[in-house]
């Protein structure tokens, strides 16, 4: 399926939960990889707000784009944020939503 990218450039934006490793399966612990580089994913909370509207996002990222001193309200630059719809059928029941993903994020200013 297609991505976008999300234009982040009037926006501002937070860490609003702690980095947690992205898991394939809750039984087994496997943790997500990234296809293309093998790097362990990662889902943040991140509070986007822009043009007076903030919304909280949960955004998968590689461990290499994740600094390790992220914090809750701490301000962060999104790079290559991107959305994806989804959609997939368990135990005959069809769901749909959309993923978001980014390249990394790092401290403001850093």
């Amino acid at each position: 399926m297609p991505s976008f990218k999300i234009d982040l450039s009037t926006a501002v934006a937070f860490v609003a939960t702690a980095p947690t490793p992205k898991l394939v399966s809750k039984q087994t612990g496997e943790r997500a990889m990234d296809r293309e580089t093998g790097a362990g994913l990662s889902t943040v909370g991140l509070l986007i707000s822009d043009e007076g509207e903030g919304n909280l996002y949960q955004v998968t990222i590689p461990e290499t784009g994740l600094p390790e001193n992220l914090t809750p309200g701490m301000p962060v630059t999104v790079i290559g944020l991107k959305a994806r719809d989804w959609e997939n059928t368990f135990n005959g029941q069809t769901r749909h939503g959309i993923s978001f993903r980014a390249v990394a994020v790092t401290p403001m200013g850093a």
